[in-house]
């Protein structure tokens, strides 16, 4: 058997890609979502990862960009496995807990890529997200709660192996 290089062998790898969000609520528990410009549905603030970016890392500068708000990035909540499609790679999705957002009032929208953001009740965030999203909130307010960490395949809790 001969062994690759290693820069050979990692090129032979598969590679995905990944997406960090924030969930951040009011004094209420309502959840804070966005309605992106490019997209039809509300999400969570957060966004793409760059290539050489740490999750927590792309999970501050994310709501940075997109809120002006410099949170302190807690804890994870939540990693969501999504199957590759015709158009895109396989991508993990990563929440953190952005705490809770004493003032609304320092909010500052990214116009180039947001048009609203709405504190939005935790039982009718299905109502504005996408199912997997919705699945998200769901499993990383649990998480907060508990104090655990959920593993989800698209936007499903997966139980125990």
């Amino acid at each position: 058997m001969t062994l690759l290089p290693p820069e050979q062998w990692f090129a032979t790898l598969p590679t995905f890609l990944a997406t960090t969000n924030a969930v951040i609520t009011d004094g209420g528990g309502a959840v804070l979502l966005v309605k992106p410009n490019y997209r039809p549905y509300w999400t969570l603030p957060g966004g793409v990862l760059d290539g050489d970016e740490a999750p927590h890392q792309g999970c501050a500068r994310e709501v940075l960009e997109e809120l002006g708000l410099a949170i302190p990035v807690g804890r994870l909540l939540v990693v969501d496995w999504s199957a590759p499609t015709d158009i895109r790679k396989a991508f993990f999705g990563f929440v953190f807990d952005g705490g809770t957002l004493a003032d609304p009032g320092t909010i500052r929208l990214q116009a180039e890529e947001l048009d609203e953001y709405a504190f939005t009740a935790p039982d009718r965030v299905g109502d504005l997200l996408p199912p997997h999203i919705a699945g998200r909130v769901a499993a990383a307010l649990a998480a907060r709660a508990t104090g655990g960490v959920a593993y989800l395949y698209e936007g499903v809790p997966v139980s125990p192996v």
